[in-house]
C-alpha cells in the first residue's frame, strides 16, 4: 500500500468540506471520495509538536519536542518518526516541501528529498505561492515516474500556505461577503484579511489537485492510501497555540485504499495520534510498541462507531513559555496552565492584523484563568467557564483526575515543575 501525506499549516477546519466558503472544490472532492472525520484534534497546536505527535504516535512531551524545530527544539529519538519505521518495513519514503518535526530534513531518514528545500522557516517573506505550486508539481512528477514501480512509497507533502504571511489577495475574492470565523470581530480589516486567507487557502487547493491527479494518471488509486491534514488552527487570536478547539480541532480527510468505506463523514473522536497506528493496520505491519493512539481501522471497517472515549492536547513551549495541558472527552473539556502568571503570553500569537486588534485593544492586559472546564454540548464556543461551580464538581474531579492521570503515564516533565528549554533552543 502506497501512503501519500499532504499537509498544509495552520488551516485548521477552514475549508469547504467542513462547511466553510472556501474556494477549495480539489479538497470537496476529495472529501466526497473518501473518508470525512468532522472530530479530528491534534496532540499540540504548535507547527513542531503536532507534527512530530502525529509522525511518531506519541504526545509531544513523550516525543521529545515541546517546541518549534526551527528554533532548536528537536525529537529525542527520530527512530521512532513514521518515515524510519517505514524505511525499515520496504518503502521507499520521499519527502517534498515543508517539512517541520526537524531542524534540518536529514535528520528524519527519508530515502529521497525531492522539490525545492531552498527555505527557511524563520523567513515568511517569500513567494510561497509559487513555492508550494512547484513542489506541488514535484510531487506529482514523482507519483508518476518513479523508477521502481514494484516497491511501495510514503510520500510527504508538506505546503507552506496557509501559514502566515498571506499572498496578496486574489481580485475575484470580494471581502465584503466573507464570513470572519469565531472569534475574531467583524469589521473591514478582519475580512480584507481573510480575503488574503482565501487566496491562500485556494493555493493549497490547487497543490491538492495536482497530487490526486497524479495518483489517477499514475493509476495508482486502488493502492494508495491518501491523507489530508493540517498541524492545527488558524493562525489568528484565541485559535493556534491554544486549547480551544479553535486550536487543537483540524481537518483530517482520508482516501482509502480499494475495498474500504469512502464517501463517508466520521463523528466520532480522533486524534492525530491515531494515524500512526491506522496506517500500520491497513498496511498489514506490526505496530511498534511506542505508539499511544488507537488505530481507526474498527470504525472504517464499521465494527465500531467510536474507539476513544478522550484525548489530550499540549502545549510548552512556542515563541515562548506557555504550558498548559487539556484533558477532552466529547462533551466536556478542561484546560489547567501550568505557569507562574494569569496572562496571556504576547509573542505566542501569530504577528498579524488580527492581532494589532485585539492588542490595541486591551487583550493583553487581560486576566486568562488558570482553570478552565466547558460544556461542549450547551456552550460549543467554550465561552463558559464552568471551573469551581458545585453543579460541575463531579465532572471537574473526574476530569482533574483524568488529565493527571494522562500525565503520569506519559511522564510529562511538568510534574517535575518548569519545564527548561534545551541549550540548543531560542525563545
Amino acid at each position: 500500500m502506497n501512503i501519500i501525506y499532504m499537509h498544509t499549516h495552520d488551516t485548521g477546519r477552514y475549508i469547504s468540506p467542513y462547511g466553510v466558503a472556501a474556494p477549495t472544490p480539489n479538497l470537496m472532492k476529495f472529501a466526497r471520495e473518501g473518508v470525512l472525520f468532522r472530530n479530528a484534534f491534534c496532540a499540540g497546536p504548535t507547527c513542531s509538536p503536532s507534527r512530530a505527535a502525529l509522525l511518531t504516535g506519541m504526545t509531544p512531551h513523550s516525543a521529545g519536542m515541546i517546541g518549534l524545530a526551527h528554533r532548536g527544539f528537536q525529537m529525542e529519538d527520530y527512530s521512532r518518526h513514521l518515515t524510519q519505521f517505514l524505511n525499515g518495513n520496504g518503502y521507499e519514503t520521499v519527502l517534498c516541501g515543508i517539512q517541520h518535526e526537524a531542524p534540518q530534513a536529514e535528520m528524519i531518514g527519508y530515502s529521497k528529498i525531492i522539490g525545492d528545500q531552498n527555505f527557511d522557516m524563520k523567513v515568511f517573506e517569500f513567494d510561497s505561492v509559487n513555492w508550494d505550486t512547484n513542489n506541488a508539481r514535484a510531487a506529482a512528477d514523482f507519483i508518476k515516474d518513479r523508477e521502481n514501480k514494484e516497491q511501495p512509497f510514503f510520500l510527504s507533502f508538506g505546503m507552506f500556505n496557509t501559514h502566515l504571511n498571506f499572498p496578496d489577495a486574489a481580485v475575484d475574492i470580494n471581502p465584503d461577503y466573507l464570513d470572519v470565523p469565531y472569534p475574531l470581530h467583524d469589521n473591514a480589516q478582519a475580512r480584507s484579511f481573510m480575503a488574503q486567507y482565501m487566496t491562500s487557502v485556494r493555493t493549497a487547493d490547487t497543490c491538492v489537485g495536482f497530487v490526486l491527479d497524479a495518483v489517477a494518471q499514475a493509476g495508482i488509486e486502488e493502492e494508495t492510501l491518501i491523507i489530508f491534514t493540517t498541524d492545527h488552527g488558524l493562525p489568528f487570536p484565541r485559535m493556534k497555540c491554544t486549547l480551544y478547539d479553535t486550536g487543537i480541532g483540524v481537518s483530517l480527510i482520508m482516501r482509502l485504499p480499494s475495498g474500504l468505506a469512502g464517501g463517508e463523514v466520521v463523528d466520532a473522536m480522533v486524534s492525530h495520534l491515531d494515524l500512526f497506528p491506522t496506517i500500520c493496520d491497513l498496511a498489514g505491519m506490526n505496530k511498534p510498541d511506542w505508539l499511544q493512539g488507537q488505530s481507526l481501522l474498527p470504525i472504517l471497517n464499521k465494527q465500531t462507531d467510536r474507539v476513544r472515549d478522550e484525548l489530550f492536547a499540549e502545549v510548552t513551549y512556542h515563541a515562548g513559555y506557555e504550558p498548559m495541558r487539556c484533558i477532552r472527552t466529547e462533551r466536556y473539556k478542561l484546560i489547567r496552565y501550568y505557569d507562574t502568571h494569569d496572562r496571556y503570553v504576547h509573542v505566542n500569537m501569530d504577528q498579524s492584523p488580527l492581532k494589532s486588534f485585539v492588542e490595541e485593544n486591551g487583550f493583553f492586559e487581560m486576566d486568562r484563568p488558570r482553570e478552565l472546564l466547558f460544556d461542549l454540548y450547551m456552550d460549543p464556543l467554550e465561552k463558559v467557564n464552568l471551573y469551581g461551580r458545585e453543579e460541575i464538581g463531579g465532572i471537574q474531579n473526574e476530569l482533574d483526575q483524568g488529565l493527571r492521570k494522562w500525565m503520569e503515564q506519559t511522564h510529562d516533565p511538568l510534574l517535575k515543575g518548569q519545564v527548561p528549554k534545551p541549550d540548543s533552543a531560542t525563545v
